[in-house]
């Protein structure tokens, strides 16, 4: 344990999983945490609301594939009678529209189960204190799956193949409250369509130093470790829309 969770109240933690076996493994690496501590277990969806409804997790750990309710259903109902509880997605799947989906349910995170202990940790501290996390692992394709979706919405193509009829991009669309300058906004914009810093002083008609200048400042303003986390949050915060 560090020095940053030495005297803190343990995040108490709910493992939703329909494998006894996983739940039990990771009941066991998450125990030896002096800050953390798994207060119950559900094998299902209805079965966390219950849970929720007497007792108070700080963070769910929802695996997708569950019976009579799945992870994603379960999400959207928890964050809406639950707001306060974060949701990490722990899921055996890589691809990225389920990534989307759960983000848009309300989840924190999207983990894989193969991670390592000391990243699932991580994790979980990330996310109380508001960070999104994302698995490296699928960080890729989800910055893909935004440059695929901004390219079909420049042509005025859905990815389903309807025609759209609207301003072409990315939007950012938050209030005056966010902390943002509006140069930053602009570059907050173009990372979320996957530009990278040479492509976004092309367009900016700006110096690459002072794209870099920009993030770093951005990443700061919104307490983020990297440019996927400022995005992935933008996207759940409603700054920004795809």
């Amino acid at each position: 344990m560090d020095n940053m969770t030495m005297g803190k109240q343990k995040i108490k933690i709910l493992l939703a999983d329909d494998h006894q076996l996983f739940r039990e493994g990771l009941k066991r690496i998450l125990n030896m945490e002096d800050d953390l501590e798994v207060i119950g277990e559900c094998g299902d969806g209805i079965q966390v609301l219950e849970f929720c409804n007497h007792t108070k997790p700080e963070v769910v750990l929802m695996d997708i594939n569950m019976p009579i309710e799945n992870g994603v259903v379960a999400t959207e109902r928890l964050r809406e009678m639950f707001p306060d509880i974060k949701v990490l997605i722990l899921s055996i799947h890589d691809d990225e529209s389920y990534v989307f989906e759960t983000l848009r349910k309300g989840a924190s995170g999207y983990l894989l189960k193969d991670m390592e202990a000391e990243a699932l940790v991580t994790a979980i501290r990330s996310v109380i204190i508001g960070h999104a996390y994302i698995h490296p692992k699928v960080t890729g394709k989800l910055i893909q799956q935004l440059r695929r979706m901004t390219y079909l919405d420049e042509i005025g193509v859905m990815s389903d193949g309807s025609e759209v009829v609207r301003e072409a991009g990315v939007k950012f669309m938050a209030n005056e409250d966010h902390p943002l300058t509006r140069r930053e906004a602009e570059v907050l914009r173009l990372m979320a369509e996957g530009k990278s810093n040479k492509m976004i002083g092309e367009y900016l008609f700006i110096s690459e130093k002072t794209v870099k200048n920009h993030v770093s400042s951005i990443l700061q303003k919104m307490e983020v470790e990297d440019r996927t986390q400022a995005v992935i949050n933008s996207i759940k915060q409603g700054w920004v829309t795809l």
